[in-house]
């Protein structure tokens, strides 16, 4: 296989393991079993909606939790405290950057890397902000509306136009 068959080859399928809507700026985060997603808002309820484009939905690489988990010397973490919209498993979430894939009824655009912020330190103690660094997390935009649910499978579909 030449380097172009390889970007377009995703045997792999994976699943939504956790979902999360940030109904305010700096407010607990909210777990949630299902979602509206729109082409216009991104996330019913989440306080990013119709912000920007590019971060209508974060998605993050759920087997990454305990690699950072494990980094900050704990056993666990709670999904919140990363403050992302969806983790999924089973398929290489920065794999999707450029790319557009699906999960359940929506269909997302990856469109770049989601990099940790300062509150990371608050609400996973010191090193939090490093041990967040580089761990598959990525900021999508809507192209088409739905309903996600947990469970629900993720699949790549195409390459985005927007690269070459």
């Amino acid at each position: 296989m030449d380097m172009n068959e390889l970007m377009q080859s995703y045997p792999q399928v994976g699943s939504v393991q956790w979902m999360g809507i940030r109904p305010g700026y700096r407010e607990p985060v909210l777990v949630v079993s299902e979602t509206l997603a729109n082409e216009e808002n991104g996330l019913e309820g989440d306080h990013y909606r119709a912000k920007s484009k590019n971060r209508q939905v974060t998605v993050m690489q759920w087997e990454h939790t305990q690699a950072i988990a494990d980094i900050l010397g704990q056993d666990h973490l709670d999904p919140r405290l990363m403050r992302r919209n969806i983790q999924v498993s089973g398929i290489n979430v920065l794999s999707l950057i450029h790319c557009h894939f699906q999960i359940g009824e929506v269909i997302l655009e990856g469109i770049g890397p989601c990099h940790p912020c300062s509150r990371m330190e608050e609400n996973l103690g010191p090193g939090g902000y490093q041990a967040m660094r580089g761990h598959g997390r990525i900021t999508c935009q809507v192209i088409k509306g739905g309903k996600i649910r947990l469970g629900d499978t993720v699949s790549w579909l195409s390459r985005s136009d927007k690269v070459s």
